[in-house]
């Protein structure tokens, strides 16, 4: 089972991720939770790299490439394997990051996108995406220290959010949007009631 939590800046995939992957430890799965850009070497230079603000500004494009080779990286030694051992994989972020970030809000072409995200996955894609939507402007409220990508500007943001939501109308069998401006216990209850569905 391939699961990937996805949302604007501040919705708290992380520390959602991690309390769905001690709950289905509990519940008696083998659980990998893993991040993009991460989860080998490469994607974690990649992140330092991508995330620094002294980096400063990367052409959309360059960053689709950056993102893609990470990616492409650890489904290969990472995802794939651990789905053959029978593992539930949840991942913080995937695909659907560069098509929203680097295509509805930067500007990528889009098409362009999805033929070098299906070669870099080789066509894999999750069982269930849960989308943590609020608003952006709430989102950075809860952003303390800003990294390059948070520091963009909120009319940025807001079309990052939009582009979930239109993801989420074009392949509603897989995304579950999920309300993130609740309290934790709430919205982590709302993530454990989706994945029973998909796990029956």
């Amino acid at each position: 089972m391939f699961i990937t939590l996805e949302g604007p800046e501040g919705s708290g995939k992380s520390t959602h991720g991690r309390r769905l992957a001690r709950w289905l430890q509990r519940e008696g799965c083998r659980v990998l939770f893993t991040r993009e850009p991460g989860g080998t070497i490469l994607g974690r230079r990649l992140r330092r790299m991508l995330l620094d603000r002294r980096s400063g500004r990367i052409d959309p494009f360059v960053e689709l490439c950056l993102y893609e080779a990470s990616r492409a990286l650890l489904v290969r030694r990472v995802i794939r394997p651990a789905l053959k051992a029978g593992k539930v994989v949840l991942l913080d972020r995937f695909q659907d990051s560069t098509w929203v970030y680097q295509g509805w809000a930067g500007g990528t072409d889009l098409k362009l996108i999805e033929a070098i995200g299906r070669a870099s996955t080789g066509g894999l894609e999750p069982r269930l995406t849960l989308l943590l939507d609020l608003p952006a402007r709430r989102g950075l409220a809860r952003v303390r220290h800003p990294n390059r990508m948070e520091a963009k500007p909120l009319s940025f943001h807001e079309r990052v959010r939009k582009g979930y939501l239109h993801l989420s109308r074009r392949q509603p069998g897989r995304f579950r949007v999920i309300r993130a401006d609740r309290p934790i216990e709430q919205v982590q209850q709302e993530i454990r009631k989706a994945v029973r569905r998909v796990l029956r």
